[in-house]
């Protein structure tokens, strides 16, 4: 039978409505499919829609995850897998001095952000020389016309440069652990920073009671690698090799091993990292977290591969989201600081990564087991033990007859000294005869480079070359829900979408009514041309046929009048788009904290001396990268402590019988090959303070090159020796 004759149509875009809508974070379900009452039906649910009055949530209860990105390509990924914002490298002055990008990059990922209202946020978190200061401004005049959202900084001295207005937050480089550092921060024009890692939650909770939830968001790192010292404070690698950690490029002194002296000289440890710390992870403490007051759960990573983005922002948004859900009851619900949901098409797990083990670190109080003492790799999960090894191959029983090695896969084991030792898997086959948790693998190289390889060693494995294959391949799918109402108009048919953020678009098609000689095939078949949004960011949550009478509508003319409207809304949305506001400094200007600095304010350009004087510092000393400090000065400061690490320190003795009063808290000294530094404990605070002095060598070579960009602090610089 022929269908009804119909006239060619053609579709138009018309403008944007403005009518209520639902807001983000609000979903109606999703409805049963329209039987012949689908116009009442759909009446009902869209007249709930426009007459409700629905609460958004205050500007300081939507959480943000924020995932790290070493490039663009990354950064899409991080967004697809539910990022709401991504921090990353611009062309240069990063605190990862290999992760820069360029600026048409930047440009593509900020694009692709912004379509679901995420945002990206540029690291230019280096100290800054004088004559660095000029390119500096003018790479972030480039990145705001590039479309990225905020700025992260260390330096102050880029306050006092003439800036666009790009929102500011602090890097953790600025080292913020007390309330009135915090506050200042917030009051000179920063409007997210980043915490201390070493804060506990009712030092967190104290911030933010001293600062302005509506001025000020609170950022706090809830997974990755743990630097061991505050951010900012660690000058090791600078006096050691003349590569500052607070200019982007740390030679990571603390993942090496450590001879441990006591003050008689007695070996207390040997050959122990005993300054690398276990990897952060806040998965339990996430609730505890936002009760406390933080609102930006950032990952730490911008060195890190595109499988580690993939799956631990994965985990965190999932994790975010369920806090959501919980929470779209209260009084106050929490909502997503930005547009979409996604589906994962695995299930996401931090211990595939690349990690030392995990730790909380300080957030309940300090805890013994934080550090990664016998290696800085990642030693995997133990999967077995040997049974045999043989010419060429190993023989192992894994622990779960569940598990599969493959080809490729990387395992590793810990030789009599705890040294970790790895072999790669050529050829893995499973012993059938012997069961399923049998196995006979075929290392890449020698067996006889496998040091103390044994019957009965456990084995880990740190690489599934099967979870690496499939985060290589499409991992997620992010969407945007809308809802679709199809009406008639005066010469033929409306389409209207509306998205969860409130945006309104329309497209029409010019068409002469023909009835269907179906009603219901029809209707039903209309329905999925116009809520077919596979090759879109969009998700139909309804469609809805609002018409007083059946329509026969062409499937080619349904399709074009989805893309068209489709087309409409990703504009309006585009339009929509607002930048993020600059914070204004108050005025009078806010006096610093304290007024007198050291070194280890990190204070490297004249512009910077200007921004602390103007805020009522009386004395300013150069960064430690000036070379003004040529003795034995504190080189890293931090919270963790080698001896209660050790069980040595005098706190824990306190009570004791027999103990106490014997341990003091005397300096311990740390030797690697000829490097010596000395650990001196300030219990008051509980901090350990790591002291030496900058090597001859790289205070030669400093001295040498000085005279090209001189520090102008001083109208004459002190002479060496008085």
């Amino acid at each position: 039978m022929s269908l009804p004759s119909h006239q060619p149509g053609t579709c138009r875009t018309l403008g944007v409505d403005s009518e209520n809508v639902p807001q983000r974070g609000q979903f109606f379900p999703d409805s049963p499919p329209h039987s012949g009452t689908m116009r009442q039906e759909a009446d009902k649910k869209w007249a709930a829609a426009a007459h409700s009055q629905p609460t958004t949530p205050k500007p300081d209860r939507f959480l943000e995850l924020l995932s790290p990105a070493r490039d663009a390509d990354i950064g899409i990924a991080a967004i697809d897998h539910g990022a709401d914002a991504v921090y990353i490298g611009g062309p240069a002055f990063s605190a990862r001095a290999n992760a820069g990008n360029p600026i048409a990059d930047l440009e593509r990922l900020i694009r692709h952000a912004h379509r679901f209202n995420a945002r990206i946020f540029i690291t230019l978190n280096t100290i800054l020389r004088d004559d660095e200061l000029e390119a500096a401004r003018r790479m972030v005049w480039q990145v705001y016309e590039a479309g990225a959202d905020a700025l992260i900084i260390q330096d102050m001295g880029l306050l006092e440069l003439d800036l666009p207005p790009i929102q500011l937050h602090a890097s953790t480089q600025t080292d913020i652990r007390t309330p009135e550092k915090a506050r200042f921060l917030q009051d000179v024009g920063l409007s997210q920073i980043v915490l201390a890692r070493e804060l506990d939650l009712q030092q967190i909770a104290a911030i933010r009671a001293a600062t302005d939830a509506q001025r000020c968001t609170l950022e706090y790192f809830v997974h990755g690698a743990l630097c061991v010292a505050y951010s900012g404070q660690c000058y090791i690698s600078h006096a050691h090799t003349g590569r500052s950690a607070n200019r982007g490029d740390c030679s990571q002194a603390c993942r090496l091993p450590y001879q441990v002296l006591d003050a008689q000289g007695r070996f207390i440890a040997h050959d122990k990292h005993v300054l690398s710390m276990k990897d952060n992870n806040q998965s339990a403490n996430l609730r505890a977290l936002i009760d406390a007051g933080v609102r930006s759960f950032k990952i730490e990573g911008r060195y890190k591969d595109l499988g580690y983005v993939k799956n631990i922002t994965a985990h965190y948004r999932q994790l975010l989201d369920v806090l959501i859900e919980d929470s779209e009851t209260s009084a106050q619900p929490l909502a997503r600081a930005s547009s979409g949901r996604t589906r994962f098409f695995f299930t996401p797990d931090p211990l595939q990564n690349f990690q030392r083990g995990f730790t909380d670190y300080f957030t309940h109080g300090r805890q013994q087991d934080i550090g990664a003492f016998d290696t800085p790799k990642n030693p995997g999960q133990p999967i077995g033990w040997v049974t045999k090894v043989g010419a060429n191959f190993v023989e192992l029983e894994t622990e779960d007859a569940t598990t599969v090695l493959h080809n490729g896969d990387g395992l590793c084991y810990f030789d009599l000294q705890q040294e970790l030792m790895g072999l790669a898997i050529n050829r893995a086959e499973r012993l059938a005869e012997r069961g399923t948790n049998a196995w006979r693998v075929f290392p890449k190289d020698a067996i006889a480079g496998c040091k103390d390889l044994r019957k009965g060693t456990t084995l880990h494995r740190n690489r599934d070359m099967d979870w690496v294959r499939m985060l290589e391949k499409k991992s997620s799918e992010r969407r945007i829900a809308i809802w679709l109402r199809l009406q008639e108009a005066a010469d033929g048919l409306r389409l209207h979408a509306t998205d969860e953020d409130g945006n309104t678009a329309s497209a029409q098609v010019q068409l002469a009514h023909a009835a269907p000689k179906d009603e219901a095939s029809a209707a039903q078949r209309l329905r999925e041309a116009l809520g077919a949004l596979g090759d879109t960011l969009f998700s139909a949550l309804d469609v809805a046929l609002d018409l007083p009478r059946p329509w026969f509508v062409p499937a080619s003319l349904a399709k074009q009048l989805r893309r068209d409207t489709i087309a409409a809304l990703e504009a309006t949305r585009r339009a929509a788009w607002q930048r993020l506001p600059r914070a204004q400094a108050v005025q009078p200007p806010a006096p610093y904290p304290e007024d007198t600095l050291s070194y280890l304010a990190n204070v490297f350009n004249h512009k910077a001396r200007d921004f602390y004087a103007k805020h009522g510092v009386k004395v300013i000393a150069a960064a430690y990268e000036s070379h003004e400090e040529a003795g034995a000065v504190s080189l890293m400061i931090t919270k963790h402590c080698v001896r209660y690490a050790l069980s040595l320190c005098p706190k824990q003795a306190k009570g004791v019988t027999g103990v106490q009063g014997t341990i003091r808290a005397e300096p311990l000294t740390l030797v690697n090959g000829s490097e010596k530094l000395t650990l001196r404990f300030d219990c008051k605070p509980c901090e350990m303070h790591v002291v030496g002095k900058i090597k001859r060598p790289v205070l030669q070579q400093a001295r040498a090159r000085q005279h090209e960009a001189p520090l102008h602090f001083y109208t004459t610089r002190p002479q060496q020796g008085r």
